[in-house]
Order: C-alpha cells, then structure tokens, then sequence
C-alpha cells in the first residue's frame, strides 16, 4: 500500500479534486456492496453454516477495512500531508495487517475448493466451522505478526518524541530502519510465494481431478474459474510489492506526471483488487445471487407497504 506523494509538478485544483473525488467515490461504492452481500450473508443462516461462505465474508470485512485504510491515508496526503507519528502507526499497522491477511485467505478458500472437488469424501471432515474459526484466527496472527514486530523495533530505537513528532503517512517514512525494510520485503515476497505455490497446486490438482473422474464436472469446471479469479486477484496484489520498483521506472522516464502515475498505480493496486471480491461470488455464485434478489424483493414489499399504511396528512 504506496500512498507517498512526492508531487513534482503543481497539480491544479481540479485535479486534485478529481483524484480524491474518484478514489473516494469508488471507495464507497465498493464498501456499500461489500455491506449489502454482508447484510444477505448475516440475514441468511445458512450461509453461516458452510466454510467457504465463511471464508469469503471475511475476505469482503477484510476489504472493507482495508480499502477504508487505504481511501483515508490517499485523502491524508493532500488534506493533512504531515500527521501524528503515533496516529500514523496504526493505520500503517492495520493496514499492513489487512493486507497481508488477503492473501492469506484467497489460499485458504482456494484450498478448501481443492478439497471439495478432489476429496469430497472427506470434505465435511476438514473444512468444519471450527476448523474454519481456526484458520481465520490464524490467518490474523500470521499477517499481524511482521507488523509487531516492526512497531517493537522502532519502539526499541526510537525516543518517545518520535511519536509526538508528525511526518508524511506512508511506511517507509515511519519504520525506515535497515530491519524494517528488509523484513517488509521479505515477509511480503514470501507471503506471495507461497500463496501462489498453492494457487498452482490446487488448480492443477483440480484440473487433473476432474480429468481423471467424471463425477460433478460442472462443480470441478467452477472450481478452476474460481480459483483463477483468486489468481487475477492475487496478481494485482502482488503487484503492491512492485510498486516502488515500477514507481520509480515509470517516474524517471515521465518525471513530470509524477503524481499521476502514482494516482494510477494506486488504483491499480489499493483499489482494483477490492472490486473484484463482490464480483468473484456476488455476483457469480448462484446462491447468493438468489438470496441478494430476495433480500430486494422482501425489502422492497416491506418499503411499499409502510407507505402504503403511513398516515396521509
């Protein structure tokens, strides 16, 4: 998540407005559907009886917070450029958290759609709502883990009025230790990597499962969209990590639409990724597309009909 802003050039006014009006607009956009698929799943019991609907609420509840983290910290840059070091620490800590939990889980919903087609057997076995309950915590402490330990580094080296102090919001500006920025790299590339390992693995396991039995084809044919819609996700996100690299390329050979790159690749990036959660089941998956229409429907009788009884003055 890049949201440094190293402006070159002097942006005009409605430039300014027009990238903060667009990331906020496309913020809110996606939070409001995000709510409303978690308002089907929480109104629905019985998606709260199946592990991979589980799964992907907490992808969406993770999006929301992160994109919210993201949106704030964009605003910040052109509204209040210099903010509270502490302040500063717990958004870069939650977002860094969220972000690294993306991923996480985009391996745990695509293992339990391995497990499904190519052990269904032992499906009701493995992924069980406890089980699930334990991935999703662990999942939280893993992606939590290189955000405390960088926040106990600068707290070890750093004076108390470092955090009194107020400094441009962005991550390499407050943990800018050797440490900090080794193990940011290394914790975000090996997160990547294995995630990705195992996005190959349970594609490839799936594809020769449904090639060798022909039972449920369909749901095995499902199972691979679903799983490289997890890869397109994972790719924009993997992109996150190159953004200095790419930032810098694209700078050196444009220096003087310097912002705007950095405006693209953060929608790219920060924004794009979060968009297609909602699409990846929200809109493809048959169930909750007919509960979405009977939550319109319900909702929309129960508008009319307090109209209809409302005392007419």
């Amino acid at each position: 998540m890049n949201t440094s802003q190293f402006i070159k050039r002097q942006e005009l006014l409605e430039e300014t407005f027009f990238k903060n009006f667009t990331v906020v607009l496309f913020g809110i956009i996606i939070s409001c559907i995000n709510s409303l698929l978690l308002y089907i799943f929480f109104k629905n019991p019985v998606f709260a009886q199946e592990p991979r609907y589980i799964l992907y609420m907490h992808l969406i509840i993770n999006d929301i917070i992160t994109l919210s983290v993201s949106v704030i910290l964009f605003v910040f840059v052109y509204l209040l450029p210099n903010i509270n070091v502490a302040i500063c620490c717990i958004f870069i800590l939650i977002g860094s958290s969220v972000y690294k939990n993306t991923p996480l889980n985009l391996a745990g919903m695509a293992i339990e759609r391995f497990v499904a087609v190519c052990y269904p057997l032992h499906h009701a076995q493995v992924c069980t709502i406890q089980n699930t309950k334990i991935l999703i915590g662990i999942i939280w402490l893993v992606g939590a883990l290189p955000s405390v330990v960088d926040l106990l580094v600068v707290l070890t080296f750093r004076p108390l009025s470092f955090f009194t102090s107020s400094r441009k919001c962005y991550q390499q500006n407050v943990f800018d230790f050797e440490y900090n920025i080794i193990s940011h790299a290394v914790f975000n590339i090996g997160y990547m990597c294995l995630v990705w390992i195992l996005l190959f693995y349970t594609y490839f396991k799936v594809l020769f499962s449904a090639k060798a039995a022909a039972s449920e084809p369909a749901q095995a044919q499902k199972a691979r969209r679903t799983i490289l819609l997890h890869g397109v996700q994972l790719l924009l996100c993997t992109l996150s990590l190159f953004t200095t690299v790419l930032d810098g390329a694209l700078t050196s050979l444009f220096p003087y639409y310097q912002s705007v790159i950095y405006f693209c690749d953060f929608v790219l990036t920060s924004i794009l990724p979060r968009l297609l959660s909602p699409l990846i089941y929200g809109m493809r998956d048959q169930k909750f597309k007919k509960y979405m229409k009977i939550s319109l429907i319900c909702s929309s009788r129960t508008f009319l009909f307090e109209e209809k009884d409302s005392p007419q003055l």
